[in-house]
């Protein structure tokens, strides 16, 4: 019995010693979050949330997906890059406040401050020599680049999110290993989570020819990935320095539409020629010079070739990510959303903002403004969906017009007032996107261009059926017990 009970007190020891441990770390990770980092109150007090009530398990969480990688030196700029980079801006910045910049594009003249803000927070030069080719079905958009990468000539750097060894993945996987033979420079980046599946193994033939593959933020061990949360969403290819692709297409099957579950895939792709290009090739080569050691890339004028008359649509490339100490691609919307007159027309897939994007809108709203706003009608994350249409009962009771896509599964980002200023890209309206990813778009300041778009959007309110009141109220128990837990839960998603 003496030795049954000090078995009892010795186990029982040993578990309040952990229990104090576990305890003493989750309060630790709360003065941490609390003091040390910078998140909002939402994110902090759902993070809080999530240690305490999940001890263990909420550890582990935040370890995978919770970490912030603020201030640190991840894209390492060359002297001779950084120079010419901001000499260009300064350039820009000093003509904007002498109002001397020539825009060439009345739009872009009215919409200065928004170009000044995206100058001095992301040394986002403007540029006014550019023609676009707007996608919004995948095999048009692949089509399209493969049909540039085959006529390349000197280099083709590519990245993108995901990217699958399927069907779609393969043609272009043999294509870019016909080039490389061919004698012509290919970089291929992709992300090594949104890539799961896919390895440096798989690029044997291709590296064996000399192409060069690298993977963002890999896995240090098998399964496990320490940057869960702070992924490369953007997708990028710029071809010999003038042709340029960016937007929301990823690099598999289901975006050609062969999915079941989703079945057509409804996104929005750009191919650029033009100055707006070197922009993109910059932004390239320092997610590249981030994770390649031995292969950086330097200002050469093979990268930055002159560049003949393309057209006059004014763009900025914006990008924005959580090493930077502003959300330029979030701040770059709500100056958009602040100067509107007349209309907001957003896409997205996810609409899950923060108090500042939401307000913004509530804002215009309550001004008047007309405010569209288009969802899908399916999740693929089902906590991001059932928040997304929390967000957008709450925006049809006070008078926007809202429309869920019927055709297949909604995955542009787009953002677009007045009919003048147009934002194009990567980012999804979430947090993920605002704060932890990665990200690249497209502003262009052209009433042609939106036009173009506007209607576009119309021609899927078509295929869209729209969120009314009556149809909001009516939904079920079940639905709106999701809709709450999304919406506690939705600083994190």
């Amino acid at each position: 019995m003496d030795w049954l009970f000090f078995d009892y007190f010795f186990s029982t020891r040993v578990m309040s010693i952990i229990t104090l441990i576990i305890i003493g770390i989750n309060f630790l990770l709360a003065i941490g979050l609390i003091f040390l980092e910078r998140r909002s109150a939402q994110s902090v007090w759902a993070w809080i949330l999530v240690l305490f009530f999940l001890p263990v398990v909420g550890f582990i969480i935040y370890m995978l997906f919770g970490r912030t990688i603020y201030n640190q030196k991840i894209f390492i700029i060359q002297e001779d890059d950084k120079v010419g980079m901001e000499h260009l801006v300064q350039d820009q910045l000093d003509e904007l406040s002498n109002n001397s910049l020539d825009f060439s594009n009345p739009v872009a003249e009215k919409h200065k401050k928004l170009i000044h803000m995206l100058l001095y927070n992301n040394q986002s030069f403007l540029t006014v020599n550019n023609s676009i080719e707007t996608f919004t079905n995948g095999r048009d958009k692949f089509d399209s680049l493969l049909e540039d990468i085959r006529n390349a000539k000197d280099h083709i750097h590519f990245q993108y999110y995901i990217f699958r060894l399927d069907n779609l993945g393969k043609e272009l996987y043999e294509a870019l290993l016909q080039k490389q033979k061919e004698g012509v420079t290919v970089r291929f980046l992709y992300d090594d989570i949104g890539s799961r599946g896919l390895t440096l193994r798989n690029f044997r033939k291709f590296k064996n020819e000399g192409g060069q593959v690298e993977a963002f933020f890999p896995n240090m061990l098998p399964l496990i990935n320490p940057r869960m949360n702070n992924r490369n969403h953007r997708k990028i290819v710029v071809i010999d320095g003038s042709v340029g692709y960016v937007g929301g297409f990823n690099v598999g099957d289901e975006y050609l539409g062969l999915n079941k579950k989703f079945g057509f895939w409804r996104d929005t792709h750009l191919k650029i020629s033009g100055e707006a290009v070197k922009s993109l090739q910059l932004r390239f080569m320092l997610d590249w010079n981030s994770h390649s050691e031995r292969n950086n890339l330097t200002r050469e004028e093979r990268y930055f070739p002159a560049v003949g008359y393309h057209g006059e649509n004014p763009i900025q490339i914006a990008s924005s990510g959580p090493d930077e100490k502003w959300q330029q691609i979030k701040y770059g919307y709500i100056k958009m959303i602040y100067s509107a007159k007349k209309s907001i027309y957003i896409q997205t897939p996810y609409f899950i903002p923060d108090p500042s994007f939401l307000e913004a809108v509530r804002i215009a709203i309550l001004s008047g403004i007309k405010v569209h706003l288009m969802i899908p009608n399916m999740p693929d994350h089902p906590f991001v969906y059932w928040g997304t249409y929390s967000n957008a009962g709450a925006l049809v009771k006070m008078g926007a017009e809202v429309h869920i896509y019927e055709k297949g599964f909604l995955h542009q980002k787009i953002v677009m007032i007045d009919d003048e200023v147009l934002s194009v890209g990567t980012t999804n309206i979430d947090m993920r996107s605002f704060l932890l990813n990665f990200e690249v778009n497209a502003f262009i300041y052209d009433a042609e261009q939106a036009g173009q778009y506007r209607e576009i959007y119309e021609k899927d309110v078509e295929d869209s059926t729209l969120l009314t009141e009556e149809r909001y109220a009516a939904r079920g128990k079940w639905i709106k017990f999701k809709e709450s837990f999304a919406n506690l839960i939705s600083p994190i998603l």
